[in-house]
């Protein structure tokens, strides 16, 4: 848990993924579209602390595990709720506030 929480602070956004993960690749695909450059950890191809850190990212409530997504080093959930945000507009506001983008 605490290095989820160590390596969720280190960037503006941070997203947990699997690289086979079709919904983790959409999620990525929408950040970059924003003209974010989040930081992203595979777990399935972290092999020493993939499986650790998907254990701690379900404590937290991920189910799925992935993607999970945090903006200023807090979690905001899976796909469903980044594509809300996206959607209604608030995205762009935490990715602002976060200095993830500048816009």
């Amino acid at each position: 848990m605490d290095l989820v929480g160590k390596l969720a602070s280190q960037k503006a956004v941070v997203i947990f993924s699997k690289s086979s993960c079709c919904m983790s690749h959409a999620i990525k695909r929408l950040f970059y579209e924003q003209g974010v450059s989040p930081a992203i950890y595979e777990l399935d191809e972290d092999y020493s602390r993939g499986k650790d850190m998907e254990w701690a990212l379900m404590r937290l409530g991920c189910n799925p595990s992935v993607p999970a997504v945090f903006i200023g080093g807090k979690f905001v959930g899976s796909a469903n709720t980044v594509m809300t945000l996206h959607l209604n507009g608030s995205l762009k506001k935490l990715l602002k506030d976060a200095g993830a983008i500048w816009l």
